[in-house]
């Protein structure tokens, strides 16, 4: 068996062990191999206790500013790729805590009155705000990259499904625009995440706060956790304050269903697609080959955001049943949240920029579409609505037309090839201007009740997210 030497103690532990850790077992519990990324927000809060502890006199001006100072020289050598990370110090707090500690001695006394437990959790808070933020923004294209094609092929009429069987006639942007209303709840969901995690859990220290005469509110309004009137939000019980992480719960949820909705609008796209239905043609940059079929063009961002659905899913069900078992308060196992909360965000913004990049690389085949759109047994519903106008109950009309829809399979012939005098042997209600029933352009014009498929309805509802979108972009 191989022997492991002992590694020189961390600043970490404390005077009440002898020795550091196994190499096995630092291996095994660091974390600053994925917790390096919140490095700024770590020294963001680190720059506002630092202006808390002068402020309650436990750092002098000239300590608070050689802080400062020494985090700037930290911050450059971090963007510039030059930083080293040490694994041995286990985690982005120690190894920023101790690189400042060697450049300024002031840096000893930084970790007055907080704890690594109330730092993460401060942290996490932190980032997961500047993600929220971009990912909205993020939204906001998608949404529009969906209405601009909508707007691009306003007159192009696709059918409608349920069951994946032709339905009823839809406008392709009406489509589209189902999607815009989806990823307008996930903003919704998205606003409220924020709201709830934009809550200061600083000063809980590492579960029972701290004897000091801190100030958390100071620190709170220094880094933005603030309502509408600019008051403090502060977590008001510090066992709760260290180890709540409903917020990341939240947010991996809100973009579980997120994804969700990218998943369904990749599915529509791939339909669309294929040699099948042939409705829209995605520009090469944005799909792949085969190794083996020359002439083979796949829709890889689709897919690829289709399966990545997956991944954001499990990654809500690993943090839920990571919580699960947890008793009061702060449990090394919440070290394991971090990666699945990261991987969502990256995953889900990603998939939101490519989808949205798709988007305004496709074009749609307008004479394809309307040939299947212009199939008469998309307005059969239309025919018994022709006659429920002519005072026959709805289900005896449905009745009625379904008994016409048999006729002409029976006949082999289009329903909109049927004759009056054979739509009359069938029931008397039908008139000569049952023809009309079959005309597209007008079937389309006769849907204006809101939020219907209809010409003029459509064109109002493209306007209406142009505007809202437009403001929201500015």
């Amino acid at each position: 068996m191989k022997k492991t030497t002992p590694q020189p103690a961390p600043v970490s532990r404390s005077g009440r062990f002898s020795g550091g850790p196994a190499a096995d077992v630092a291996a095994f519990s660091e974390s600053i191999s994925f917790d390096w990324r919140l490095w700024r927000h770590d020294i963001l809060g680190s720059l506002a206790h630092a202006e808390m502890l002068q402020k309650i006199g436990v750092l002098t001006r000239a300590e608070c500013k050689a802080i400062a100072l020494g985090f700037d020289e930290i911050t450059a050598e971090i963007v510039a790729g030059k930083f080293q990370w040490k694994p041995e110090l286990e985690d982005v707090h120690m190894n920023l805590e101790a690189e400042l500690t060697r450049r300024v001695p002031a840096g000893a006394k930084l970790h007055t009155a907080r704890s690594r437990n109330d730092q993460v959790a401060l942290d996490v808070r932190l980032w997961l705000r500047d993600e929220i933020d971009a990912l909205h923004a993020e939204l906001i294209a998608l949404q529009s990259s969906l209405v601009a094609l909508g707007a691009r092929h306003a007159d192009v009429i696709i059918p409608g499904y349920t069951h994946l069987q032709r339905a009823q006639p839809v406008y392709f942007a009406h489509h589209l625009l189902a999607y815009v209303e989806m990823l307008e709840r996930d903003h919704s969901r998205l606003g409220g995440c924020f709201e709830r995690l934009n809550v200061c859990p600083l000063g809980s220290g590492a579960i029972a706060g701290s004897t000091l005469p801190i100030d958390r509110e100071f620190v709170a309004k220094l880094l933005g956790f603030v309502d509408a009137k600019g008051r403090p939000l502060l977590t008001q019980n510090s066992m709760d304050g260290v180890s709540d992480r409903d917020f990341a719960v939240e947010f991996c949820a809100t973009a579980a269903l997120l994804a969700v909705h990218l998943s369904r609008l990749a599915e529509d796209v791939i339909l669309w697609a294929s040699a099948e239905f042939n409705f829209i043609k995605i520009a090469d940059a944005y799909t792949t080959g085969s190794s083996l079929m020359p002439q083979k063009k796949n829709p890889d961002i689709a897919e690829l955001t289709r399966g990545k659905s997956a991944r954001v899913i499990g990654n809500l069900v690993a943090l839920l049943t990571l919580l699960k078992g947890l008793p009061m308060t702060y449990n090394r196992d919440l070290q394991e949240d971090k990666e699945r909360l990261f991987d969502t965000a990256d995953t889900v913004r990603a998939c939101v920029r490519l989808m949205a990049a798709m988007l305004d690389h496709t074009t749609v085949k307008a004479d394809v579409c309307r040939a299947a759109a212009s199939d008469p047994q998309l307005l059969a519903t239309d025919l018994a609505d022709y006659l429920v106008k002519k005072g026959m109950p709805f289900r005896q009309a449905h009745h009625v037309v379904g008994a016409v829809v048999g006729f002409a399979e029976q006949a082999g012939k289009p329903l909109d090839q049927v004759t009056v005098a054979e739509f009359q042997k069938i029931s008397p209600q039908f008139g000569a201007d049952v023809a009309e029933t079959f005309q597209l352009d007008r079937a389309m014009q006769r849907r204006a009740v809101i939020g219907a498929p209809g010409t003029k309805e459509v064109k109002k509802q493209l306007a209406r997210w142009q505007s809202k979108l437009a403001k929201l972009s500015s």
